[in-house]
């Protein structure tokens, strides 16, 4: 039986839920970064055959493209208009709002970072465990918050500048005891060891590495393979929003494979817009 938290109506399905952001990439995943990057910039409605067009360049079949748009728009993103025996698709304002949102951070993501002044934003909650999906929502919001947690009912950042943004996630989610504080650290771990325990590096550094192996040395030969490429750059990058808290480098290994990383999603992205602006008005977008 569902609990009360659970039926909520305000409980919309979260295309960028951290379990879906961080998963493998899907025909899904792949409609976002496509909705994303090149039908919200455009602000115009796209019809069912160009999505299916776009998707195909990334290897996506048209009946699973097909369904990434009708689960989309059940999730609230999307609304369809029937044209004749065509039909186009449009963001709702509650999808813009979203992807406009998911944008600003992953565009944002691995720019420069500033200067650490020792000082943390702690979290402790708690949610009663028959609240599954109260928990649940806490520990997204507070991850896409950028906060880690190295002991079970808490969180912490160095980035206490985020102090607004968390109580904002605690008012939403409604933790039935929170407590939050700033300031330094004096228990028996260095600084860098509560780090490595609140997040995993070393499977962030190991995906980072596998981003640069990926799209370095990657070079597309027409307007379309650009428009591909892109696509597969913007997906992998969004998840890095999720899985990277943005720390400083004094709690970084050195050297850190993410200032890479990020140096080759600005440089690609940044090289490959004019072809990827043709090929997409090419195909109708």
């Amino acid at each position: 039986m569902s609990t009360a938290d659970e039926s909520a109506p305000d409980a919309r399905p979260d295309p960028f839920s951290r379990r879906r952001e961080v998963a493998a990439t899907s025909a899904r995943s792949l409609l976002v970064t496509v909705l994303g990057e090149v039908v919200l910039p455009g602000g115009e409605p796209v019809w069912t055959q160009t999505v299916v067009d776009v998707l195909g360049l990334v290897g996506v079949e048209e009946k699973s493209a097909r369904q990434a748009l009708a689960r989309t728009a059940a999730d609230g993103m999307l609304v369809s208009e029937r044209v004749g025996r065509r039909v186009r698709w449009d963001l709702t304002p509650w999808g813009r709002d979203l992807l406009t949102e998911g944008a600003a951070r992953i565009y944002a993501h691995g720019r420069a970072r500033a200067a650490w002044d020792g000082r943390w934003l702690v979290v402790v909650a708690s949610v009663p465990e028959q609240q599954r999906a109260r928990r649940h929502r806490l520990r997204t919001r507070l991850a896409w918050a950028g906060l880690g947690s190295p002991a079970a009912g808490m969180w912490v950042s160095p980035d206490t500048d985020r102090l607004d943004e968390v109580r904002e996630v605690l008012a939403e989610n409604g933790p039935t005891d929170a407590h939050v504080v700033t300031g330094e650290y004096h228990g028996g771990l260095s600084a860098v060891e509560l780090a490595a325990r609140a997040w995993d590096l070393g499977d962030l550094e190991a995906r980072y590495e596998e981003f640069v192996g990926a799209f370095a040395d990657l070079a597309p030969v027409d307007d379309a393979a650009v428009l591909a490429a892109q696509i597969r750059l913007v997906d992998a990058w969004r998840r890095f929003p999720f899985l990277d808290p943005g720390l400083p480098d004094a709690l970084l290994p050195a050297p850190w494979i993410g200032h890479r990383a990020a140096e080759v999603f600005h440089g690609r992205h940044t090289a490959w817009a004019d072809a990827t602006r043709r090929a997409a008005t090419a195909l109708g977008l």
